[in-house]
């Protein structure tokens, strides 16, 4: 059980992250929040005695979140300040939120109930590196199964139009486009299709409920407009034509989807994006065994990939791994990338650092035993 202390801490690691990831003024609220919780409200002592893990429960972005909502809402004009970046100075900035914590208790206090579910429609471009690798080795059409969808906006990803470093994938008329800062050569020409598309999550977000649309906006940070504005976009596609979606256990589903009838001529892909951290043990190792069975099943008539962006928490950066089944399966680092999306830079395979089979159960510097160490506890 984590104590008072670690969970202060927490915010000093989001801090980090943030900081790393230029976002300045979410940085300096996360920062206010390690010393303005209290007791004084039932929001602050919820956080001081948070039972989890703080960092793996995202216990700073539920917060901040709530924090973003009220800005939005236009409810609480002293926070409006902090959040405009009209006022920076650290004591200020804490005595504000302090005081937000208390006079907006009720408001805050449901925004610990459930991690962001965000799911940021630019990791798409990250994951888009993984597949174009996948197409290129198999030249199918992808069966795309994706755990933790959130609202489903990455399942979207065959209406979108990616522009990756001038190379140009998607339909040619898509009404978003994602267009990322590219940090390397642009990768080669690949046909990428969809055969489907199917995702599931614990707790699915109806974007097309506008409160759940509200919060979805409230989850992407104040220093990047331009990720409310293409959340936005997407969520106009939901309501137009929704992806598919199903509500249920990670683990389960990808037990089950596995298990159904594999179309010959296409490619089964399981993609995941900052998901993994949130699955526990349990839920990790099922899903190990489940590909493990999968890929042993194999062929070239009916392949099958594991695409993932997760979290290598000690550079503080996102990396996007390959795994390909039947043939040499061993783990491939083809990217790295900003956690939303904002710049991706491919990286060249051959270079792949040690530990990162999930199929072997390895990929142990993803895990959240670094941390603390960012915040120097």
């Amino acid at each position: 059980m984590a104590d008072e202390a670690t969970n202060r801490v927490a915010f000093m690691i989001q801090h980090h992250y943030c900081t790393v990831m230029a976002a300045p003024i979410t940085a300096r609220v996360c920062q206010a929040l390690s010393t303005a919780v209290s007791r004084d409200s039932r929001t602050g002592a919820r956080v001081l005695d948070w039972p989890g893990e703080p960092t793996a429960d995202a216990l700073p972005l539920r917060l901040v979140g709530g924090l973003h909502a009220l800005h939005r809402d236009g409810t609480a004009p002293d926070l409006s300040q902090v959040f405009s970046g009209e006022i920076t100075d650290e004591a200020a900035v804490a005595r504000i939120i302090g005081e937000t914590l208390v006079a907006h208790d009720d408001a805050l206090f449901g925004w610990l109930d459930s991690p962001p579910q965000t799911n940021e429609p630019g990791r798409s471009a990250a994951l888009m590196t993984g597949l174009i690798d996948v197409v290129r080795r198999f030249d199918q059409p992808i069966a795309l199964l994706e755990i933790g969808s959130s609202a489903g906006l990455n399942l979207m990803i065959d209406r979108f139009g990616f522009d990756l470093g001038g190379s140009r994938y998607g339909p040619a008329d898509a009404a978003v486009t994602i267009r990322p800062e590219w940090r390397g050569d642009a990768p080669p020409p690949a046909d990428v299709r969809f055969a489907s598309i199917r995702g599931v999550d614990i707790q699915p977000i109806d974007a097309r409920d506008p409160a759940n649309a509200r919060r979805l906006a409230a989850y992407a940070w104040i220093d990047t407009p331009e990720r409310i504005a293409r959340i936005e976009q997407v969520i106009a596609l939901i309501n137009a034509d929704p992806p598919r979606l199903d509500a249920g256990d990670a683990a389960q589903w990808v037990a089950e989807r596995l298990a159904e009838p594999q179309a010959a001529g296409e490619t089964r892909v399981l993609i995941h994006s900052v998901v993994w951290q949130y699955l526990g043990a349990a839920r990790q190792a099922t899903i190990r065994e489940s590909m493990a069975m999968a890929a042993a099943r194999a062929t070239p008539e009916r392949p099958l990939a594991w695409v993932r962006m997760e979290p290598n928490k000690q550079s503080a950066v996102q990396e996007v791994w390959v795994q390909a089944w039947p043939g040499a399966a061993a783990p491939r680092r083809v990217a790295q990338s900003h956690a939303h999306g904002t710049w991706v830079a491919p990286t060249d395979p051959a270079d792949t650092p040690p530990d990162g089979d999930f199929v072997s159960g390895g990929a142990g510097y993803w895990e959240n035993a670094a941390t603390r160490k960012l915040a120097g506890a």
